[in-house]
């Protein structure tokens, strides 16, 4: 028999905090939150369950100052997390990102029950600031006023097994007086290539087989370090990779969209026949008031040689509708443009005022009701010319690599989604044996939508990757803890089509 003096004492082991992370805004700020989820996964920290919806014991706000009224968002998610703050001793409020950078003081005054607030040159401080609030009782606010080290080095939990992010540069050298991020994230700041490409073989090494290259505008690369070819050759460097299926890059400038990137394009075979190509405008005249660079017969050139070495290359754009000044004329050569150059899909976006960019006080803003018109017009344009480009996929026999949660209804009509080598989104019908998201298929395409393709038919082959590998070892270690919080991410590849949004993406696209 044993004594009770014999027995174990028991030990009540403290459960580990959880996070949770809520992200606006654009690719750079979707790549800063799996950082700082790495980074505070790596200082013990857990993700909520999903669901949670701010019953977390960390809320991380990553914010972004592009978009309309985006303060106002912010302040109202603020306060309706205040009373379940108010419930429960110990969680901690932080808000970083963009807008962070830009109101700094102006976030804890407004709302007083946030613990952290931190810019985007430090967000390696998050763990550090949370503890130093938690300790000395009192909202931090520490915002760098540049880089303190590039964002690459911190822990990451990439949300995709099989597709990554990475980062080749931060800030932008563009003054496009619609866009205020230059001001937030700084001057561009060029990352080693060594270091780039052995961040891509290590990501390769644990399953990654498809990595889009990530900068505010991506193919200005090489100006920080005065080599106006290293994109290219960044590129180029790419395609010798073992076991890198698919490249992809994103935002390039018209600018700086030299003949060496479409060599480079055409001549290694892992980089996608996809480019996304923002115009913003097809007015000569609206493109200097946004302090473009480039004009309409440079941006359409760029479009000719692009198709005549990559013939099959899909080609996307971002579009600003209304902005100050833009006449009816203005408009219709925006419209001639989007004729002349077939993009695959166009994101367009209706103009509203940003404060602190100088396209906010200039003359001559357009009326609501004018934008709207122009927009519905240009929508029924790119619909139509989206439809007639997908027609032409009907027919062709693709590979596909298999995507997670892309298909809204692929539960209900028994089918599974994939991407096309040129990011057109596919749905195709499930097969008998198992398929894993980084798999890739080949399939017929049966039939078109404007917005995706159709593969009625049986599948025509798979193919078991390293990909579907990492996925299914990482599904089942992520089975035993509790289900993460999504981070509000879009998905690898090309958003979601023509959102009725503000302009532009985040970044002097």
């Amino acid at each position: 028999m044993t004594s009770s003096s014999d027995r174990s004492p028991v030990v009540d082991v403290p459960a580990p905090k959880s996070y949770e992370i809520r992200t606006y805004g654009c690719q750079m700020n979707v790549h800063d939150s799996e950082r700082l989820s790495g980074l505070l996964e790596e200082a013990g920290y857990v993700r909520a369950p999903e669901g949670s919806d701010g019953d977390a014991d960390v809320v991380v706000f990553n914010t972004c100052a592009v978009r309309e009224n985006a303060d106002n968002r912010l302040y109202g998610n603020l306060g309706r997390l205040a009373p379940k703050k108010a419930e429960r001793p110990g969680m901690q409020i932080a808000v970083g990102g963009c807008l962070a950078q830009k109101d700094r003081d102006t976030i804890v005054k407004k709302a007083p029950w946030v613990d952290v607030v931190f810019g985007t040159h430090n967000i390696g401080k998050l763990p550090v600031l949370l503890e130093r609030a938690r300790v000395q009782e009192e909202a931090q606010v520490e915002i760098a006023e540049s880089l303190e080290a590039f964002p690459s080095t911190l822990p990451t939990r990439r949300e995709s097994a099989y597709a990554a992010w990475v980062s080749i540069s931060v800030g932008c050298n563009n003054t496009c007086t619609f866009c205020i991020v230059p001001a937030l994230r700084g001057k561009e700041k060029d990352r080693r290539t060594g270091d780039i490409l052995a961040e891509i073989e290590a990501l390769v090494a644990e399953g990654v087989s498809e990595i889009t290259l990530l900068g505010q505008n991506v193919n200005a690369y090489g100006s920080d370090i005065g080599d106006r070819e290293a994109f290219s050759k960044l590129l180029r460097a790419c395609g010798e990779i073992e076991g890198l299926e698919r490249v992809r890059f994103t935002s390039p400038h018209p600018r700086d969209f030299t003949d060496d990137v479409i060599a480079a394009m055409a001549e290694t075979p892992n980089v996608m026949p996809q480019l996304h190509m923002p115009l913003q405008s097809g007015s000569d005249t609206v493109l200097k008031a946004m302090r473009r660079s480039y004009r309409q017969e440079r941006y359409l050139g760029i479009i000719e040689k692009v198709r005549a070495a990559i013939p099959h290359a899909a080609i996307t754009t971002d579009i600003i509708v209304g902005f100050p000044g833009e006449t009816e004329e203005d408009f219709e050569q925006t419209l001639h443009v989007v004729r002349e150059a077939r993009f695959a899909q166009a994101f367009t976006f209706q103009y509203s005022k940003r404060p602190g960019t100088p396209a906010a006080t200039m003359e001559n803003q357009i009326p609501k009701e004018v934008v709207q018109a122009r927009y519905e017009r240009l929508v029924a344009l790119q619909e139509e010319i989206s439809w007639e480009e997908n027609k032409k996929q009907v027919g062709r026999t693709l590979e596909l690599m298999v995507a997670e949660g892309e298909g809204r209804k692929d539960g209900a009509t028994h089918r599974l989604s994939g991407r096309a080598a040129d990011n057109r989104l596919v749905h195709f019908t499930k097969p008998e044996e198992e398929v894993r998201p980084g798999d890739v298929v080949t399939v017929e395409i049966t039939y078109a939508a404007p917005h995706h393709l159709l593969a009625e038919g049986p599948v025509l082959n798979v193919r078991r990757t390293r990909a579907g590998d990492a996925w299914e070892k990482r599904n089942a270690a992520e089975a035993a803890k509790p289900a993460g919080v999504m981070l509000g991410l879009p998905k690898i590849g090309v958003p979601e089509p023509m959102p009725v949004a503000t302009a532009g993406a985040c970044g002097c696209d």
